[in-house]
């Protein structure tokens, strides 16, 4: 009598149960929650995983890729655009070129560990792809297109407004921000009078230094900035008097 073959349980397309169990406690860490889970997996399933696997059928993320670095371009533009009014579209332009290039999506990749979810073949495992820079960006666009095809723009926002925005906001790419003549400009539009930079104090040991700028307006000081530059200093002062100038109209 012929033996039955061995039924194999796992159904064409669908994650063995541990690697879906570890999706979920990634959609734990990150407070979302997929109302299509497929989405999810494929974000995060690299094509040599779908090599090795021909069989099962899986989809690789390469689409979802390209999706996710035009939302993640948008959101990031209008981002800018409503938070620098005094930005030219230059300046707009080199700031999002900073925040949504490679180097800065592996940080953001890397502080939510994506590299430990991506779906990978054994030679690419075995040749270190879980930690290569390019993989981990990509993988970080194609969540960000899985979750807007999930959810929607606005959850995409959501999303980066815990991860990516507040990064803006306490400086991580004012080295491609020029504070000094943003707050030229500013000043300029409602001829206020001249701004003048001076260092106020010097900190720290010689090969240390710290240098303490003021930034003035008629007199009225508007900001004060610290750096172990003189260059440095004067643009955080720039930066904080800015802020100063912009709370002023809003209230």
């Amino acid at each position: 009598m012929a033996m039955k073959k061995k039924a194999n349980h796992q159904k064409t397309g669908v994650l063995r149960e541990s690697e879906r169990t570890a999706f979920g406690q990634l959609q734990q860490e990150l407070n979302i929650a997929f109302k299509q889970p497929a989405l999810l997996y494929q974000a995060f399933t690299h094509s040599s995983y779908v090599n090795e696997h021909r069989r099962r059928h899986y989809t690789d993320n390469e689409r979802l890729e390209f999706l996710g670095d035009a939302v993640l371009e948008l959101s990031v533009s209008h981002y800018l655009y409503m938070k620098y009014p005094e930005m030219s579209e230059g300046e707009l332009t080199k700031l999002r070129a900073a925040i949504v290039c490679e180097p800065s999506l592996v940080i953001f990749a890397n502080e939510l560990n994506f590299g430990k979810y991506i779906l990978l073949g054994k030679g690419e495992e075995l040749t270190g792809g879980r930690t290569r820079p390019a993989l981990l960006a990509d993988v970080f666009e194609s969540f960000i297109g899985a979750l807007y095809l999930d959810q929607g723009l606005d959850s995409v926002v959501a999303f980066l407004e815990v991860v990516l925005f507040p990064k803006v906001e306490i400086g991580a790419f004012s080295h491609v921000m020029d504070y000094k003549s943003q707050l030229q400009e500013l000043v300029q539009q409602k001829n206020n009078g001249a701004l003048t930079y001076e260092i106020i104090d010097e900190k720290g040991p010689a090969h240390s230094r710290v240098f303490v700028t003021r930034v003035s307006l008629a007199d009225k000081e508007l900001g004060i900035g610290n750096g172990r530059s003189k260059k440095e200093a004067e643009q955080q002062a720039a930066q904080l008097a800015i802020r100063k100038l912009q709370e002023a109209v809003e209230d």
